[in-house]
């Protein structure tokens, strides 16, 4: 189903045990992406919803089921806690399990499923100062969310979320009694506006449409101060200053940001020597230019610049946010590019590091390993993009040392090839979308294999930055995914790939490879290679073939480790 918007509607669940239809107009009236329709079973009837694989919640396997309770509802002892009646927590954790199992049960049903944790009821303080010791509501509730947490961890497509956050919107808290009493609804609106945005930011990384990479400013947006005017020495960062402290946190979180995996880069109306010698020279700063995929430090148009940065980085406007002080600069950039997302920003410095918390546009699904490093992959592909510029593209190449290893899927790589899969939209063939259990039952399946591109070079290990799958049916192998990370292609590693599948086909005795486009607006690049660098003919539109009984060739430049075959 597609929203007047032109962007396809999601489907999402409400499996809740009190009234929700406050969270369900928001979740439907929201402009935040996605669009969603709401199916809702009447409040109170969760458990039954949970054991009933038929129930009509569950049609066509929604793209999210929110499942949020209060304790007390689903976990009997709860009662006795919220009472101060003996108890013991075994009982709890025991009851906790039994739950957790109802929802392990419906995993299947949902291609996501976003359990809240469990909050204390509005306005009770439990024992007081003792609350957090045996016998409080606070001991009790966080035993409970650990276990809850920890059981369901192994399910890849479960997130079990902090409700803590939402609660904390709540401005009102008493009016959540009257809200209760007259219409069985617990929270202020203010709460399901919350929750209805960490919902849909959940659907948008589930999905691969979560930003990556952070643009900035610098003047009065990473320091306090013009550093043209001023000097770096005089700029306000740091310090014993209340103002500078709060552009370092700033940046301390920017940092934080870097280290789960977002990429940072730089637009800035300044002279680029003397802005860069601010960055790396000031004592306080922590973002330095070897921290930076690329920047434009200049005078022309910031719109101008953001759309050279992007190209260069090989990335789309969607996955972009731009930070910028000043408002007219944030207009006019959010006006000439409104695929890129420029929040609105504090006019007081002091509030910088909250607004930049508020941020759910970043939000992960997982973080892999490699997300810790992912910055540090744009900025050798920086350093390579320097080395370049004085030589032609064949010496280039041939510079890089290439290494490509490819090996057969394993679960270890589930992870980071899931996220690969989401994400990269390119070089992607079919663009197709899957969650981590339904890209290992595809994988389970005899006919089909997926491979796993590992690309290094002597500027760095990029890691694993490509997958190529294949189905075998009727003697044909037939390319189901043809995926390269944007920091890589280009450099003729989509040959070697290609070489996977007709090693592949030959192998499995499959007459020819058949690799069917299915076009986007973003993967004209997997066209433009298979149709001009691919070496495979095209006897129709968005239809190519190899016969396998042909040799394929293969750059002479890239040293090709091939793993797992005969």
């Amino acid at each position: 189903m597609t929203s007047s918007t032109g962007l396809t509607t999601a489907r999402c669940a409400l499996v809740c045990d009190f009234n929700a239809g406050n969270l369900k107009s928001y979740l439907e009236s929201s402009a935040d992406e996605p669009p969603l329709a709401v199916a809702m079973p009447e409040y109170g009837q969760v458990i039954q919803t949970l054991l009933d694989a038929a129930h009509p919640c569950w049609d066509g396997q929604p793209d999210v089921a929110v499942i949020w309770t209060r304790p007390e509802s689903v976990i009997p002892t709860f009662s006795k806690v919220l009472a101060c009646e003996a108890h013991n927590v075994e009982d709890l954790l025991a009851e906790v399990d039994g739950f957790a199992d109802m929802i392990s049960q419906a995993a299947g049903r949902a291609r996501n499923i976003m359990v809240a944790s469990w909050s204390r009821p509005i306005g009770n303080h439990g024992l007081g100062p003792i609350d957090l010791r045996p016998g409080g509501i606070a001991y009790a509730l966080t035993h409970m969310n650990l276990r809850l947490a920890k059981v369901l961890h192994d399910y890849a497509n479960i997130f079990v979320v902090n409700s803590d956050v939402w609660l904390a919107e709540q401005k009102n808290p008493a009016v959540a009694f009257k809200y209760w009493y007259a219409s069985k609804t617990p929270f202020t609106p203010d709460v399901f506006s919350a929750a209805s945005q960490q919902i849909k930011a959940l659907l948008r990384a589930t999905s691969g449409r979560s930003r990556k990479l952070l643009i900035l400013d610098l003047d009065d947006t990473l320091w306090g101060g013009i550093v043209g005017e001023v000097g770096w020495e005089n700029l306000r960062l740091g310090g014993h200053d209340p103002m500078g402290e709060a552009f370092q946190d700033f940046q301390r979180g920017v940092k934080a940001l870097q280290n789960r995996g977002i990429i940072l880069a730089v637009v800035s109306k300044n002279d680029e020597a003397v802005a860069l010698t601010a960055v790396d020279s000031h004592p306080e700063m922590l973002i330095r230019s070897s921290d930076l995929a690329g920047w434009r430090i200049n005078w022309n148009d910031k719109a101008q610049n953001i759309v050279d940065l992007l190209y260069e980085l090989n990335l789309g406007l969607d996955a972009a946010v731009f930070i910028d002080d000043n408002p007219a600069e944030r207009g006019r950039v959010a006006e000439a590019l409104p695929q890129l997302h420029v929040p609105d920003w504090p006019a007081d410095k002091l509030l910088y590091r909250h607004a930049l918390n508020a941020l759910t546009c970043f939000d992960p699904a997982s973080i892999s390993s490699e997300d810790a490093v992912r910055s540090g992959f744009y900025v050798a592909e920086r350093e390579r993009r320097r080395n370049q510029s004085s030589v032609s593209m064949d010496e280039w190449l041939g510079s890089l040392e290439l290494k490509v290893r490819l090996q057969p899927y394993s679960e270890r790589d589930r992870q980071r090839a899931t996220q690969l899969l989401n994400k990269t939209n390119q070089m992607n063939l079919t663009t197709r979308r899957l969650t981590e259990a339904e890209l290992s039952l595809w994988t389970s399946q005899d006919n089909h294999a997926l491979w796993t591109v590992w690309v290094a070079d002597r500027f760095g290990d990029s890691g694993l930055t490509g997958l190529i799958g294949i189905e075998i049916r009727d003697g044909i192998c037939h390319v189901v995914d043809f995926v390269l990370s944007c920091r890589v292609f280009g450099r003729q590693i989509e040959n070697v790939m290609a070489s996977v599948a007709i090693a592949e086909a030959e192998q499995q005795g499959a007459k020819y490879v058949e690799a069917l486009y299915l076009p986007t607006a973003k993967n004209s690049p997997v066209l433009e290679f298979f149709s001009q660098r691919s070496h495979f003919e095209q006897p129709e539109d968005n239809r190519f073939v190899w016969n396998t009984g042909s040799g394929y060739p293969l750059p002479a430049f890239i040293d090709v480790c091939h793993d797992g075959y005969s």
